[in-house]
């Protein structure tokens, strides 16, 4: 098991009021994303548990992708890994910051 942290500062936060979120299923290949406002509005912090050891620059480039995209400030995002594919991590990732964008 490993555990990933990523910090990053955004030039903004997401939008919407919506106050945490769940998208995926923890199953074989897949994995879930808990997503909540409790940051300063500037910094998004990605939490990430996997049974997949030796895949943290993947995991970077993912998360660093998605920050830049998306511009998720003040979210805590905690990913919990089921061996999922960076498709689909990209995929709940895209699917959790939209469900916080609900008003």
């Amino acid at each position: 098991m490993e555990k990933l942290t990523f910090r990053h500062r955004t030039a903004k936060p997401l939008p919407g009021t919506k106050a945490q979120a769940i998208t995926g299923v923890v199953a074989s290949g897949n994995l879930e994303v808990l997503m909540e406002r409790s940051l300063a509005p500037d910094e998004c912090i990605v939490e990430i548990d996997t049974a997949i050891n030796g895949y943290g620059p993947v995991w970077e480039a993912v998360v660093s992708d998605f920050v830049a995209r998306r511009q998720p400030g003040g979210l805590r995002i905690t990913i919990n890994d089921g061996g999922a594919r960076p498709d689909t991590v990209t995929l709940r990732l895209l699917q959790g910051a939209r469900l916080m964008e609900a008003v």
